[in-house]
């Protein structure tokens, strides 16, 4: 029997949850995704020194270019070992900024230009927040395609899926680790973890309503919710589960075999806001994301800045 990770992509697009080349290579995902937490993970490994050497030089001092420079360099680098895409995160400190976010995401599709990569190898990775979901609807209008990340709810969902989002990261480890602390549970079998079956109930309604946007279940705990997940349209999984998967000969089935056709939902912004307040883990989780996010994003500033000082 094939081991569970080709099973697996026998159902689903497999996507790598890294900015590490040796795991891509290893894996041969279609896609990758990165965020500003595994770029600063990134920036620690020896083969990509040179990468932040150039990155330093070209922001001049100016970290915040630094660090797109280097998110494109890597995604450049990952590209050059995938088929497929690659989702680059815009700056979270705007994801309550929605002419920030259109801002910084067209600076990073004109440095990848500039790199010689083409806009169409390319996910803006924005925040599902109102602002960042409003900045994702002018880009898709000018055909820069988006990753809305950090999606908790259904709320978030409708929104993403009213502005046409070319693709969704609804998160599952994170919803699963809000319930086990508040509902002070060790675990959950996999129908009944929360955390897949708020993917599923996204899944459905997306391929119900005939939405194109394209689903990607992100921020898994343990293969038991890859595997619940599978048929999902593409599910972005860390080199540690990659491996993990790869070394299993388990039974991965389909778990989306038929979608009954709904209604579409449209929401409005005062809808979407008081949805997503009313929604506790959902508003918290959101707020946390964005906030490590932030926090890696200035460690990997800080790095760049601390570069620039020592080669003066």
């Amino acid at each position: 029997m094939p081991n569970s990770l080709l099973q697996l992509n026998q159902f689903t697009a497999i996507v790598a949850d890294t900015g590490d080349i040796d795991a891509i290579k290893q894996f041969k995902p279609l896609d990758a995704t990165t965020n500003p937490s595994l770029m600063l993970k990134a920036s620690e490994l020896e083969s990509y020194q040179h990468l932040v050497e150039q990155a330093k030089t070209y922001g001049a001092g100016d970290t915040s270019l630094a660090a797109d420079k280097l998110a494109t360099l890597i995604g450049k680098e990952i590209l050059s070992s995938i088929e497929g895409v690659i989702s680059t995160e815009i700056d979270a400190r705007l994801s309550y900024n929605t002419q920030g976010t259109i801002e910084r995401g067209r600076r990073l599709i004109k440095l990848y230009k500039d790199i010689g990569i083409n806009s169409n190898k390319i996910l803006l990775k924005i925040a599902g927040t109102w602002e960042g979901i409003q900045a994702a609807k002018v880009f898709e209008q000018e055909g820069i395609s988006c990753n809305i990340t950090l999606l908790f709810c259904m709320a978030q969902a409708k929104a993403a899926a009213d502005v046409n989002a070319t693709l969704i990261s609804p998160f599952v480890g994170r919803i699963t680790d809000w319930y086990k602390s508040h509902d002070n549970v060790e675990h959950y079998q996999p129908s009944e973890d929360p955390g897949v079956n708020s993917v599923k109930a996204i899944f459905n309604y997306y391929k119900g309503a005939g939405f194109k946007t394209i689903v990607m279940g992100a921020s898994f705990r343990n293969i038991e919710q890859v595997k619940a997940l599978a048929g999902c349209d593409k599910l972005t999984i860390s080199p540690a589960l990659l491996n993990e998967l790869k070394h299993s000969d388990a039974l991965v089935n389909q778990q989306f075999n038929q979608v009954n056709r709904i209604v579409k939902e449209p929401i409005t912004e005062s809808e979407f806001r008081y949805q997503l307040a009313d929604n506790n883990m959902a508003n918290e989780k959101l707020a946390q994301g964005i906030q490590a996010f932030v926090k890696d994003q200035e460690s990997l500033e800080a790095k760049l800045a601390l570069n620039a000082l020592a080669s003066i």
